[in-house]
This record gives C-alpha cells, sequence and structure tokens, in this order.
C-alpha cells in the first residue's frame, strides 16, 4: 500500500468538516418546519403552483407541478409528488389542505391504498392559499436564488394565521425529531386573537386540545394538555369510533386515530384471533367506500359487545398514543418551545410582514404623489410647458429643460413629457390632482400605522376574523373524560380462587388450588430437589421471584398455569427469561405489597427493605439491583410485621456464637440495594454463616441469644446447640 495515501486526522476534525455541515442541513432544509408552519419542500411545491396562476385558475395535471416544482427543488418527480399528495384534500392528512386535487391521492388512513401516477390527477391550489400568499408580491417576505440561480422563491410564506399549529406536521433529522399536532383553525384563530389582546389568557379555555383531520376522541387529561401547551413536549391518548349494531350482531369502526392505518387495526385483529386471545369474533373486513371509512367486525352469539370494545382499544391501535415534540426552526435555530411561545413568535413574523407591505405601499404612494407634484408645478403654466416641447430641437434636451423651467427632477420631467397629447385638457389634469390629497390621507395612515404596533394588532386580528369566518369548521375530534370510557381490565376476566405455591431447591415451582390439593397424594420431585417453600395466595395475586443475580422478577399467579401436585411444575428460568447462571432463591406472594424484606449478608449487616419498593405503575417484569451485591446474600426473609431472627457468627477454631435479633431493631430503608446497618459485630476471621427463623431449630433457652441494640457480638453456642446449628448448615441453601 501507497503510504502516502495514508492521512492522520483527528476524528473530531472530520466528523466537523464533514458530518455537521450534512446533519446542520438536514435539520435545517428539509426536515424541522418554520414559523410559517411549512418545510422547504412543502413552500416549494405550493410557491410553484401560486407562480403557475392555480389559485383562480381551473386544475393542472399534478404532472405539470411536479415539473415546475423542479426548477426549485433538485429531486426526483417521486419524491416530490409524495410531498404533493399529502398536500391535498383528497388524502385526508391535513386539517387543512393546501390544495384542492381530483383523482386517486391514496388516504392517509390506508396503508395500501395507492394514489395515482401524477399524470392522472389534478390539482390547483385551495381557497385557503389566499390567506398563505396573502400580499406575498410586496415584498412581505425574503425571497432567495433557487438552487441554480435562474430564479427567486421565498425563504417563507406570509400566512395570516399562524399555520405551524393548523395542520399535523411530523420531521425526522439527524440527532432530533419534530411532531406538531393539528388545532382547529376556529379555534387556534379565536385563541390567537385571545393571546394578541391579552398574553396572559387562558388558551386552553378556547383551544382545549388538538384536533385531527381523522376525528376519533382525545382521552382528555388536562395536566397532560397543560404539559403541552407550555412545554411543547408531552403525549396523549387517542381513541377511534367503535359503536354496536344490533340488528347486524356487528361492531363498526368508522373512525381511527391519526397514528395508525385500517389494515394495522385488521392485522391487529386477526393476530389476537390466531393466538386465541380474542374468542368473540367470526370475521373482521375492510368496508370503507365513497360514504367513507369503516371495518366490520362480525361477532359470535351472546357476546358482550361494550367489553369486547373495550379490549379492542387495549389490545390494537384502535387506541394509540400521540407524542408531541413541537420542535421548529426559529431565526434558522432548531427550538422546542410551548403553544404560547409559537404566537408569540408567529406574532412578531406576522408583524413583520405587514410592516413590510406597509412600507411597500408607502413607497408606491410616495412615489405616484412624487410624480403628481411635480404635474401640479407645471400645471400652473400648461402653455409654457407646450412651448418648450415644441421649440426644442433635440429630444434628448426637453427633460432638462422642464427640469430647469419649472424646478422639478428627472422623474418628475420624464412623466409630465410622456402624458399623451390628447390628456393635455382641462379634466383630466384636475382629476389627476384631486387624487393628491387622498393620496396624502392615505400616506399618513399608512405612516401612522407603521408607527403603532397597537394598530398592526388590530390588522392582524381582523384578517384572523376573516380567516375565522370565511374557513373555520366544526372541532372533528371528541374530547371524552377519561373516566366516561369504558376500560378492558384483564383481571376482570380472570377467576380468583385460593391457591398454594410450592417452590423448590431446583427452581421448579408448583401452583395448586386448594381445592385440587386436598384430593391429591404425594409430590412429585426430581431426585435431589425438595421444596423449600410453601406459600399460600390467591389467583389474582402478584409473585416476585428474587434471584442470586440481585434482580426480581414479578409475575401474576394467574399468568402461571395450574398443576397438579403429581407433576414437577413449571421450570421458572424458562418462563421467566432469566440470565444465563441466574437462579430463583426466594419467592413472596403478596396482592396489597405491605410488609417489608429482610437481607442478611456476611459480613454482618442487615437491611430492611420495605416490599413497596418492588411496586411498579408500569407492571414492568424485571428490577435490577433488587438488593445489595456488596457482601455475600446468607439470609433472605419477607416479614408482614415485626418478628425475631437469628444470626449466627463462625469464629473460626471451632467456635460459633449467635444473637437473637428483632427486625424493630433494623432501621428501615426505600432504597432497593441499601448496604443495611450492622447487626453483628464482627472481628477478624469471623464471617456470618446465615440467618434463621427461630422455629427452624429448637433451643433450649433461645432469650438468652437475645440483643436490646445493634451491633453485638452474640452468646457463644454451647455443644448440643452447636450440633443442631451445624446440621442446619449442612443442609442450608446457597444463595451464590
Amino acid at each position: 500500500m501507497n503510504e502516502e495515501l495514508i492521512i492522520n486526522q483527528r476524528i473530531t476534525e472530520t466528523l466537523e468538516k464533514n458530518y455537521m455541515p450534512y446533519a446542520m442541513s438536514v435539520i435545517v432544509s428539509r426536515a424541522i418546519p418554520e414559523i410559517d408552519g411549512f418545510k422547504p419542500s412543502h413552500r416549494k411545491i405550493l410557491y410553484t403552483m401560486y407562480k403557475m396562476k392555480l389559485l383562480k385558475g381551473a386544475r393542472t395535471k399534478s404532472a405539470n407541478v411536479v415539473g415546475q416544482t423542479m426548477k426549485l427543488n433538485p429531486h426526483g418527480d417521486q419524491a416530490i409528488y409524495a410531498t404533493l399528495v399529502r398536500l391535498t384534500h383528497a388524502n385526508e392528512a391535513l386539517l387543512v389542505p393546501y390544495i384542492d386535487s381530483k383523482g386517486n391521492f391514496g388516504k392517509i388512513t390506508s396503508r395500501d391504498m395507492k394514489f395515482a401516477a401524477p399524470r392522472y390527477t389534478e390539482v390547483k391550489l385551495g381557497d385557503i392559499c389566499e390567506e398563505i400568499f396573502m400580499e406575498i408580491d410586496k415584498n412581505t417576505v425574503d425571497f432567495v436564488d433557487n438552487y441554480d440561480g435562474t430564479m427567486k422563491e421565498p425563504t417563507l410564506l406570509p400566512t395570516t394565521y399562524p399555520n405551524i399549529l393548523a395542520n399535523p406536521n411530523k420531521g425526522i433529522a439527524v440527532g432530533m425529531a419534530s411532531n406538531f399536532a393539528s388545532f382547529n383553525l376556529s379555534e387556534l384563530c379565536k385563541a390567537t386573537i385571545a393571546y394578541i389582546k391579552d398574553p396572559e389568557a387562558n388558551l386552553q379555555a378556547i383551544m382545549p386540545a388538538p384536533d385531527f383531520p381523522t376525528a376519533g376522541k382525545i382521552i382528555y387529561v388536562p395536566e397532560e394538555m397543560n404539559k403541552i401547551f407550555n412545554t411543547g413536549t408531552g403525549s396523549f391518548k387517542m381513541r377511534g369510533k367503535a359503536e354496536y349494531v344490533k340488528k347486524n350482531n356487528m361492531i363498526e369502526i368508522t373512525e381511527i386515530p391519526y397514528t395508525t392505518t385500517v389494515e394495522q387495526i385488521i392485522d391487529r385483529v386477526i393476530e389476537l384471533i390466531k393466538t386465541g386471545k380474542i374468542k368473540e369474533i367470526n370475521d373482521v373486513r375492510d368496508e370503507t367506500d365513497l360514504k367513507g371509512l369503516k371495518i366490520a367486525i362480525d361477532l359470535k352469539r351472546g357476546v358482550d359487545a361494550e367489553k369486547l370494545i373495550a379490549k379492542l382499544f387495549k389490545f390494537t391501535p384502535l387506541e394509540d398514543s400521540f407524542s408531541c415534540n413541537f420542535n421548529m426552526l426559529i431565526n434558522g435555530r432548531p427550538k422546542v418551545i410551548g403553544v404560547k411561545e409559537i404566537l408569540k413568535e408567529w406574532q412578531i413574523f406576522r408583524q413583520s410582514c405587514i410592516k413590510r407591505s406597509v412600507l411597500f405601499d408607502i413607497d408606491k404612494l410616495a412615489e405616484k404623489l412624487h410624480l403628481l407634484y411635480g404635474l401640479r408645478e407645471v400645471i400652473l403654466d400648461i402653455d409654457l410647458a407646450i412651448k418648450i416641447i415644441r421649440e426644442t430641437e433635440r429630444d434628448k434636451d426637453v427633460i432638462p429643460n422642464l427640469m430647469e423651467a419649472f424646478k422639478i427632477d428627472a422623474i418628475q420631467a420624464e412623466y409630465v413629457a410622456d402624458i399623451k397629447l390628447r390628456n393635455i385638457n382641462k379634466e383630466f389634469l384636475l382629476n389627476r390632482l384631486s387624487e393628491v390629497e387622498s393620496l396624502e390621507e392615505e400616506l399618513d395612515k399608512l405612516n401612522q400605522l407603521l408607527k403603532s404596533d397597537k394598530k398592526i394588532n388590530q390588522v392582524i386580528i381582523k384578517d384572523l376574523e376573516r380567516v375565522i369566518k370565511k374557513f373555520g369548521q366544526e372541532r372533528k375530534t371528541e374530547l371524552v373524560d377519561p373516566e366516561e370510557i369504558v376500560v378492558h381490565n384483564v383481571e376482570n376476566h380472570i377467576e380468583d380462587y385460593n391457591l398454594k405455591v410450592f417452590f423448590t431447591s431446583h427452581n421448579y415451582l408448583k401452583k395448586v388450588s386448594l381445592v385440587s390439593l386436598r384430593s391429591s397424594g404425594d409430590h412429585k420431585i426430581k431426585e435431589e430437589d425438595e421444596i423449600v417453600q410453601e406459600i399460600e395466595g390467591n389467583n389474582k395475586d402478584e409473585i416476585l421471584f428474587f434471584t442470586n443475580h440481585n434482580n426480581v422478577y414479578k409475575m401474576k399467579l394467574y399468568e402461571i398455569e395450574d398443576q397438579k401436585v403429581s407433576s414437577l411444575g413449571v421450570y421458572l428460568p424458562n418462563i421467566l427469561d432469566m440470565e444465563e447462571g441466574e437462579e430463583v432463591i426466594y419467592c413472596v406472594i403478596t396482592q396489597s405489597f405491605d410488609g417489608f424484606m429482610i437481607y442478611g449478608f456476611e459480613n454482618g449487616k442487615v437491611a430492611r427493605v420495605p416490599l413497596e419498593v418492588y411496586k411498579t405503575k408500569t407492571n414492568r417484569k424485571k428490577l435490577v439491583k433488587a438488593y445489595s451485591d456488596e457482601s455475600e446474600l446468607v439470609g433472605i426473609f419477607y416479614f408482614q410485621e415485626a418478628a425475631d431472627m437469628i444470626a449466627i457468627r463462625d469464629d473460626g477454631k471451632n467456635e460459633t456464637r449467635g444473637l437473637l435479633v428483632s427486625t424493630e431493631l433494623i432501621t428501615e430503608k426505600v432504597t432497593k440495594n441499601t448496604k443495611g446497618i450492622q447487626v453483628v459485630r464482627m472481628k477478624r476471621g469471623s464471617y456470618i454463616v446465615g440467618y434463621i427463623r427461630p422455629n427452624e431449630i429448637e433451643f433450649e433457652n433461645l432469650e438468652k441469644y437475645r440483643i436490646d441494640a445493634v451491633p453485638k457480638s452474640g452468646e457463644v453456642f454451647d455443644l448440643s446447640e452447636k450440633l443442631l446449628i451445624n446440621k442446619w448448615v449442612s443442609n442450608k441453601k446457597r444463595y451464590k
């Protein structure tokens, strides 16, 4: 290999030079919307259609628009057309569609319905685009060169309403993303008016929640929505609309969440039927037609339709979450902001558009007045002007001669000289001069408007009121209270009964109902295996499995199949998906998570942890760092109330000590993996061989080992008790 071709570079420098420009390009020029509510690809398509005069004219073939857009957008026709499709009213992806369309543009609610080729479909700009392009030709926004410098295109569009919140908008950039929910246009404009009048206004009272083109229902939780309004991030749950039709014994789904499709719902229902999780359905099919979306589900006889609908919401995308991430470009920089901040930024942007429009009108009026002022000077002696023009020998001298005679500038002289001969009459000239006063009044008004933010805000409000009147619609997405909805609860369909759980040292577990237990014979267990725990409980209780890898696995008892005593039971590593070499060392059955765990360690420390710390809201199956791993675990117990236990300390040289301690002396810690407190005072070479309950060994005088404070060294066991201890130690289960 040629060593000259190898160049040593710092990786950070390479990333800065090569990767960062790409990442910033994606963020700024592709994926994240700006204050006008558009990404560059959307803006280029709409502006191309505006220049093609498709705002008022008839529809044209989509292929024409795609071809013209290529002058602004250096992408293939398929990418441009796919973007155009989403902007049409026929696709139903937008609450306020920008493009009036004819033909098959697919549906946002369907994964498989493909849009027709651009040569078959027709488009023009929708009426709402009058508000999108309002006064764009009056220098309201900046224009830049297109990619090859042959055309100009706008950097933003001067929307007269906060379009950024009027339509759903999703983008994935490099290292960041954006996801805007849409709000009802009428509510949005009213909320914006309220904000302009009072920045402290309660916007949620006017615009309580998003609104989506696919309708459906939002489970309205004020706290969740308040977070979204304030921070621009958060999520809420959406539901479709499902109704039971008694006449046909079927469920009809006519609205679905914006985040899913008909095919996804049907596929999930079929999967649930195949796996046996839903047994109440005979058939499911898509009956969507020109009348609208419909999924039909035929039911078996005697099915409780309300409970089945609740189950469909639970297990299918018929209920889904919408995650908001209001990330937008502000002055070229991405920023996640709440609704009020968005309206504030839009108000600043809109004020700028109006000021630029006013300045444009002022310049035009001033220019016109300037010409009329010159005409007024000439009109005082029109005969002299005619004489100068007639007697001037050379054409190029006409303008200088007029300027000198009437003390006017070149522009005014040019205007006078260009007046047609037929217009040098009294009526024409007086009519032109009569405009001066009205133009001066208009110019004064514009100057006053330019200086007053209050008056500019009144113009913004007037525009918003017009948008409400012309384009306002009723809310599509219904808001429902969480307490009003029927929620599927698995436990409501689970039979509850008393049972007993048997756990063996080889990690087998048998769940046996008490009814079955009464009529059974001896337990069947593997050779050299033994039952180490027998626990009573109920089928709806939760069981916690503590392992030698400091983990806790959790299951509902009804998730474990019932066994007979004549079976070996279930092998826990198979059903818990445990790590290699991991074993269950202790089981706890609970429903209320009361009581506490005791962990005894080889170093003489004991930890007391309330069982409640293992309770989780999200039904997590595995909790790591369930107890301390600083020292070897030599004892583990679950107590519902204060109790005694015995600690056994081996001092070597054939001497063993014990102490009887009440759990009341052990300080409770809410941290799962707490190291605990020192209960047994240790000396060099000593270690704890185990902790036992008093009923496990029969001591003649147990109370002599009791301590009333910690830590203590304990008392030496006599010979007879030591023999019992040695026997217990030899049979003791190891936790390592």
